[in-house]
């Protein structure tokens, strides 16, 4: 994988992981949940922004408030059952926004990322960075190793951090670690490929909800995504509760999972 770059000493457990790398060791096993619980949900946290607006605030106090919200969100999915929760914190477009907004995000990274580790460990929440850290500070990258390592042992929900990361970026970075090894292209199989990507420690998603009302996939969990169900509401990031989680939870339960094949009528 494409790993950060510089001469900063990091702990033992790496930012770009995959199954068999070292700092896997301790992820719980995947198991079935209960009562078509999905396994793993993706979060595509959108509407920061916007609630902002509406609350007549900057556009930072809206990411603010969303950071405030993951925690909150996690410990729902963690009691209805979730194994693993994906959250989208920070695209490799985002780079692209004002420089005081971007400046504000790595910002709040930091704050949240020293603020949460004693609740996450509270909560036996394990924390996985997945993207691209090259372009954080050296300080900001040693919080993230930090709170990787802190958590390490915790056997609960995992939560996998999606910031400065790209689905494209992403499926490029494997296919360049393939030839780097020099695997032969009749020996890549969608396993092999599969362990090459950031989510390598996790199953694919089985539900992805996207707040804010808008339907596009914004290049997130592109590989993994292919069998995914999809879940949007209008509900701003920031405003996500347990009524609207449970919403789309049932909302999943009620789907028929059929993985491009035929699902046999069991009517009578």
């Amino acid at each position: 994988m494409e790993a950060h770059t510089g001469s900063v000493n990091l702990p033992e457990t790496p930012v770009f992981r995959a199954k068999g790398q070292p700092g896997t060791e301790g992820l719980p096993a995947v198991v079935e949940s209960p009562g078509r619980v999905p396994r793993h949900v993706a979060i595509i946290m959108d509407g920061n922004g916007r609630w902002a607006e509406q609350q007549g605030l900057p556009r930072l106090a809206g990411h603010r408030e969303g950071v405030n919200a993951i925690p909150r969100v996690v410990d729902l999915l963690a009691q209805r059952g979730v194994q693993f929760l994906t959250v989208y914190a920070f695209s490799t477009e985002n780079w692209s926004r004002p420089s005081t907004e971007v400046e504000g995000i790595i910002e709040l990274l930091d704050e949240t990322l020293r603020r949460e580790t004693d609740h996450f460990n509270e909560k036996n929440v394990r924390v996985i960075h997945i993207g691209n850290a090259a372009r954080l500070s050296n300080d900001i990258r040693l919080a993230v190793d930090r709170i990787q390592h802190e958590t390490r042992n915790n056997t609960g929900i995992v939560l996998n951090v999606a910031f400065d990361y790209g689905g494209r970026q992403e499926i490029l970075a494997a296919v360049r670690e393939l030839i780097r090894e020099g695997v032969s292209p009749d020996d890549i199989t969608e396993e092999v490929f599969s362990r090459k990507l950031f989510t390598a420690h996790c199953p694919d998603p089985d539900l992805i909800i996207r707040t804010g009302g808008e339907l596009r996939i914004s290049n997130f969990l592109l590989w993994q995504s292919a069998y995914s169900e999809y879940y949007h509401t209008p509900v701003l990031w920031p405003d996500l509760d347990a009524q609207e989680v449970d919403r789309a939870l049932a909302d999943y339960s009620q789907r028929q999972r059929r993985f491009g094949n035929i699902v046999p009528d069991t009517g009578g």
